[in-house]
């Protein structure tokens, strides 16, 4: 497709506040790749870029692409792992430049945008005693983090932060600007809430329910060496659905312990972090992780540290350090542990560098969905996140990426959009009825295919009956 005629201003739109830039002008590639966070960059090139500045630069946006024949793909945080963003020959409107911010605290209801990120989020409500389960990463943008479910802060205990979407102001197709809610356009909520990359429309703005922010946040974090892996994990296996519904559980293999050991050997970090509302409460549903039968073994203990959201957020920010490199794949498992020990265990002791680790989630006991397209989860998620610098590695890296997920995805009940690449490996993600409602009202929504959806390699095999690969 030939960009338009740049007689007037540039070949910017009059109606365009933002800045546009085609393929080929100074600022392309700043714009193109400047607010990905992985450091692989993909050879993907989209015709143009329009840098929004406010909601009518998107319905703007959404008009030029219509008028010109291209489709449209949308950035929000940037932070997803294979770039969904960045398609070519589209039209990419990124959304780093909207930026509301705004409490109506008698409503408990933040309104938000896209680009805003948990931990930005956060720095304001916590100075009100409140809170949003956004992402544990803080780099990671809201309005991808939503739209594929938001494995949020204690999503255990406290459901999926879509779950707390009350409303979002929406660009479709057609150049409108609509409002949903659970009354007007509900379909819309539905579908915002787990259709991830295959929403068919540009979310603007959030309505988010906060919650008031726990009084007693206490962490409890012991690690292992990786030698005793099939021990601790048979026992947290036992232990974790029993756990207080406060208590977000986490096992990581780390492949290096660094500084916090002493020792360059991998690590396993079994770690509770209690939502709790008093110290008291923190210790009581804390106190499980003392039982683990390797408990005198591990090198070292850091057992109810009073902790705040903030001091959480620099540890992430540690754990997933900018300007590296990134592959990541996951699974949900109901695996019994007698099966799922022997298949992870490689996962987590035979890390393939010092920054790499891999996650293990416990979720159980499930709290049932409510009517959402986000439709799949189970009692454990799994995630590895291969991190790197030279791009000598990538070959090796990835390698040893696939060849984990091969061992664990006979056991899996499918992925989470969130943490997938499906240029490397695409899987189920969602209840095949809630697939057929999804296409039904893209179909509805967008009945020519101008919003791109799921980044799928064609010659990827996909282990599924129902896909646009588009």
């Amino acid at each position: 497709m030939s960009e338009p005629s740049k007689q007037n201003n540039g070949g910017r739109p009059a109606a365009l506040q933002g800045r546009l830039f085609w393929r080929g002008q100074p600022g392309y590639e700043e714009a193109r790749c400047g607010r990905i966070f992985n450091g692989r960059r993909p050879a993907r090139y989209p015709a143009a870029i329009l840098m929004a500045t406010s909601e009518e630069d998107v319905v703007a946006g959404v008009r030029l692409a219509r008028e010109q024949g291209l489709k449209v793909s949308v950035r929000a945080g940037g932070h997803s792992w294979a770039a969904w963003s960045l398609r070519d020959d589209a039209l990419l409107i990124d959304l780093g430049g909207l930026r509301q911010i705004e409490l109506d605290r008698e409503a408990g209801i933040m309104r938000v945008s896209p680009a805003v990120t948990g931990s930005e989020l956060n720095n304001l409500l916590t100075q009100q005693g409140l809170m949003f389960p956004g992402g544990h990463c803080p780099d990671v943008g809201l309005g991808g983090f939503l739209l594929q479910g938001g494995m949020g802060w204690n999503c255990r205990g406290w459901g999926w932060a879509c779950q707390r979407v009350a409303a979002i102001d929406v660009v479709t197709a057609e150049g409108e600007l609509l409002h949903a809610d659970e009354h007007e356009h509900a379909d819309l909520l539905w579908a915002a809430r787990g259709a991830g990359p295959g929403f068919f429309a540009i979310v603007t703005r959030f309505y988010l329910r906060v919650r008031p922010l726990p009084a007693a946040l206490t962490r409890s974090s012991f690690f292992y060496p990786a030698a005793l892996f099939d021990e601790v994990m048979g026992w947290l296996y036992e232990i974790h659905p029993r756990l207080a519904p406060s208590v977000e559980v986490v096992a990581v293999g780390m492949g290096s312990g660094g500084d916090l050991t002493g020792t360059a050997a991998p690590l396993l970090l079994v770690q509770g972090l209690s939502f709790a509302e008093s110290p008291a409460e923190a210790r009581e549903a804390l106190a499980p992780f003392e039982s683990c039968p390797a408990r005198e073994r591990a090198l070292l203990a850091q057992t109810m540290v009073p902790t705040t959201l903030a001091a959480e957020y620099a540890e992430q920010r540690r754990a997933n350090p900018k300007e590296h490199r990134y592959a990541v794949d996951n699974a949900w498992l109901n695996a019994p542990a007698p099966a799922a020990i022997p298949a992870l265990r490689e996962a987590f002791v035979s890390l393939p560098t010092p920054q790499s680790f891999s996650l293990w989630f416990g979720m159980a006991p499930l709290h049932p969905l409510p009517d959402m397209a986000l439709s799949l989860q189970a009692d454990v998620y799994f995630a590895s996140y291969v991190v790197w610098q030279q791009p000598e590695d990538d070959a090796r890296c990835r390698r040893w990426l696939t060849e984990q997920m091969g061992r664990i995805e006979p056991l899996s009940e499918g992925l989470f959009l969130a943490d997938s690449d499906f240029t490397t490996r695409a899987a189920r993600f969602m209840e095949e009825s809630h697939w057929q409602r999804l296409q039904a009202l893209r179909a509805r929504y967008d009945p020519t295919g101008l919003f791109h959806a799921y980044l799928i390699n064609p010659e990827t095999p996909i282990n599924t009956n129902a896909w646009n690969p588009s």
